[in-house]
């Protein structure tokens, strides 16, 4: 792998400008793709993306372009981090244009409707199978208005690839963001993808008005789940402890900044899916990862009772305090993940 100069970022979310300007402060040279057109101009002018990142001038040395040729041709290292849902779309539209060489770092976290593919094989499905291994995963604890404000933060690069990992790990540390690397890619990525879903039933239950003890029982049962389904797939159990794993999950359930919590506590206050989401401009991964893990969860068999009842929640009208109720009132049986 040849050394790493010049970097594309792709998708302009409040985490995808927050790396691509962490790496523009780097030195790296970093070309941003902006799905909206006015968006990129306004951030070309102004330094500032007002849109999902208000508050943080950008890096004079980072490039914003609304062209995906320009942000993915002649790059050493691309980084994706589009939303789970539209990647397949993205990297259809600019696989023809991305080097042999260049090495791929995902940032998204979710698993795919329909083919019920986390990120890793969406992406080896439209880039091809040679580049499956020197993947890079990008996961952790990590809300992108911390970061960005330089509050320290420490995240996973997991690959199947050390040397690929061990890239990353340096390309992206800076003194306020540390990297640990991992070899369990499908562990760290189910992490991040997972978490979401509890963070939305953690959010029902605090917009309902219940407590700390209930929190607390929603993150330890949830990680539960994760594991469960983990290990299922091939992860290992040790993964889902830490930063990928136990580390996003308590971030996402007890902070303020979390979207997957907000989205919990408004249907918990009693609004409607559609109200909430039509009144916010980022995506919260965990409705559709929702579905898209509940589905999974039957195919292969795996218990996730606060997913299903999330799933109902989501998708089948459920009232938040009867499913909180069918949750407490399951058949009592011995803790065991």
């Amino acid at each position: 792998m040849k050394p790493v100069k010049n970097i594309g970022v792709i998708g302009a979310g409040s985490w995808g400008t927050t790396l691509a300007d962490l790496l523009a402060k780097k030195n790296y040279s970093v070309t941003l793709w902006v799905y909206e057109e006015d968006l990129a101009e306004r951030m070309a002018s102004s330094r500032v993306n007002d849109l999902y990142l208000p508050g943080f001038t950008l890096s004079e040395n980072l490039s914003v372009t609304s062209a995906l040729t320009e942000a993915v041709q002649g790059r050493d290292l691309l980084l994706l981090v589009s939303p789970s849902q539209v990647m397949r779309k993205v990297l259809q539209q600019a696989g023809p244009h991305i080097g042999g060489e260049t090495l791929i770092v995902s940032a998204s976290k979710g698993i795919e409707n329909d083919s019920l593919q986390p990120m890793a094989e969406v992406i080896t499905e439209c880039l091809g199978a040679d580049r499956g291994r020197r993947l890079v995963f990008l996961s952790g604890p990590s809300f992108a208005r911390e970061v960005a404000a330089g509050m320290p933060t420490a995240v996973v690069a997991a690959s199947a690839d050390a040397r690929a990992a061990a890239i990353v790990q340096e390309v992206f540390s800076t003194p306020y963001f540390r990297i640990y690397t991992n070899d369990d890619v499908i562990g760290v990525e189910l992490g991040g993808a997972l978490k979401n879903v509890v963070a939305l039933a953690a959010g029902v239950s605090d917009g309902l008005g219940f407590g700390y003890n209930t929190r607390a029982a929603l993150i330890t049962r949830g990680l539960a789940e994760m594991t469960r389904m983990g290990v299922a797939l091939g992860a290992h159990p040790g993964t889902f402890a830490g930063l990928a794993g136990m580390g996003d999950l308590v971030l996402t359930c007890t902070g303020d900044l979390s979207r997957n919590r907000t989205v919990g506590m408004e249907l918990g206050r009693g609004h409607t899916l559609e109200e909430i989401l039509g009144n916010m401009n980022m995506v919260a991964e965990g409705v559709k990862t929702t579905l898209s893990a509940y589905q999974l969860a039957q195919k292969i068999g795996v218990d996730v009772p606060i997913t299903e009842q999330m799933y109902r929640i989501l998708y089948q009208n459920k009232d938040p305090r009867q499913a909180v109720s069918d949750l407490m009132l399951r058949e009592l049986k011995a803790e065991a993940v």
